[in-house]
């Protein structure tokens, strides 16, 4: 059973997803279990759609397929449902990696508008470090002008 800060997590990751599983009219077939038990193994995120001409709802399906494969449902919007089951075969690989085991659900701590803001005013004080520099050097090059022409003064009324 996903807890709801999982189920938020993984709606986020299937949004990225292609549409991969369709159910038609002929509704959960054995070949539509099979497809989904495949990609679940070898994804662990499913998402997928229930074509109109299909004699069922999407959450019918979603609840179909969930007690066949034993997964567990995330959502359905519309016609589109997506289905999650940890596959044991990407676990192997990530405990070879060195991960013991799934990753905890990361949940965003950080606020987009924040970040933009602060993203901007990094930028405008870049901008205006590089613009300060650039007079620095104009100030420094306008002052040794004036001592060498000061120079040049001096050496003439000698």
């Amino acid at each position: 059973m996903l807890t709801s800060k999982e189920r938020a997590e993984l709606r986020g990751k299937a949004n990225g997803l292609e549409t991969t599983l369709m159910v038609g009219k002929g509704g959960v077939t054995e070949q539509v279990i099979l497809e989904t038990v495949t990609q679940l193994d070898a994804r662990e995120l499913v998402k997928g759609r229930v074509l109109e001409a299909a004699l069922m709802s999407p959450q019918e399906v979603l609840e179909e397929l969930c007690r066949a494969t034993g997964a567990d449902p995330v959502c359905t919007v519309g016609s589109r449902f997506v289905l999650y089951r940890m596959s044991e075969k990407l676990r192997r690989e990530r405990n070879q990696v060195g991960r013991a085991k799934l990753a905890p659900v990361s949940v965003a701590k950080s606020n987009p508008v924040r970040k933009g803001a602060q993203a901007r005013r990094k930028a405008a004080r870049a901008e205006r470090e590089r613009r300060n520099e650039y007079f620095r050097q104009s100030a420094i090059e306008k002052s040794i002008e004036r001592e060498k022409e000061k120079a040049k003064r001096r050496e003439e009324r000698s």
